[in-house]
């Protein structure tokens, strides 16, 4: 269906892209110090190319979701102001520990979700749909706190608060597991609260193993998170394809 491409095009290539793009573009200088091999301080693109990529896909994604409709047009919005917000001046959020980690999270799970219901059901998502989206874009939280350590050294010379320079590794990792779990088990509270038992206890059990690589995690925070991207984040996103199965299954 076009709703189908649409949605493929806005969520992954077009929105999430435009930020990436951005945030490279606004993080040259800093991945200079921590990653001088990308794109951009590399000098593989070359002169203003990164700004001007990030601001033409920021208008593609707008065009398009304006021709799908105010459902999806309002959350792009959102998308692409919030992408500005987390990497440019004056702004820039993503020298916060607590609002740059927030804000990624929210625009990376909750808006592709609802936008998602939006996209494929003509109509403003069900507070269901919202409360799942908000709790798993909650939990990407951690998942984004873990993301700061590769940048430690150049957030420290760069002057950027995130969780790991101001509470150091191991506590910062401490907090993203704790925001990681809770948030996953509030998800399994809201599908035993609508008799999705099945999902809900599926959920479960992928917490098991999450919470062994999170033992693994904790006792070498800064040399296990890539590690970690790998196994506990893959089975948090498994539980959110469980979530939306069950959502879809309940006609919500």
């Amino acid at each position: 269906p076009v709703q189908v491409v649409i949605g493929f095009l806005l969520v992954g290539p077009m929105v999430c892209g435009m930020s990436q793009a951005a945030n490279d573009w606004c993080d040259r200088h800093v991945d200079q110090i921590n990653e001088p091999y990308r794109p951009i301080p590399s000098g593989r693109v070359p002169g203003r190319w990164g700004l001007w990529i990030a601001l033409g896909m920021s208008v593609c994604a707008l065009t398009l979701s304006f021709l799908a409709g105010p459902w999806v047009f309002l959350p792009t919005i959102i998308a692409v102001l919030s992408a500005w917000a987390y990497s440019a001046e004056p702004l820039r959020l993503k020298r916060s520990g607590i609002w740059g980690p927030g804000l990624v999270g929210l625009s990376y799970e909750t808006l592709p979700w609802l936008t998602g219901v939006a996209l494929m059901t003509s109509a403003a998502p069900s507070a269901n749909h919202i409360a799942i989206a908000i709790l798993y874009g909650l939990g990407a939280f951690g998942i984004m706190t873990l993301n700061d350590f590769k940048a430690l050294k150049g957030d420290i010379i760069t002057g950027v608060r995130s969780l790991p320079v101001m509470l150091g590794p191991k506590r910062a990792a401490s907090i993203a597991c704790l925001v990681i779990l809770g948030a996953q088990l509030a998800v399994v509270a809201v599908l035993i609260a609508l008799e999705a038992l099945i999902h809900g206890g599926i959920i479960i059990i992928l917490l098991l193993p999450q919470i062994w690589a999170m033992s693994v995690l904790l006792k070498a925070p800064k040399e296990k998170a890539p590690w970690f991207n790998g196994t506990g984040v893959l089975l948090y996103i498994t539980g959110m394809m469980v979530a939306a199965h069950a959502l879809r299954g309940l006609m919500l």
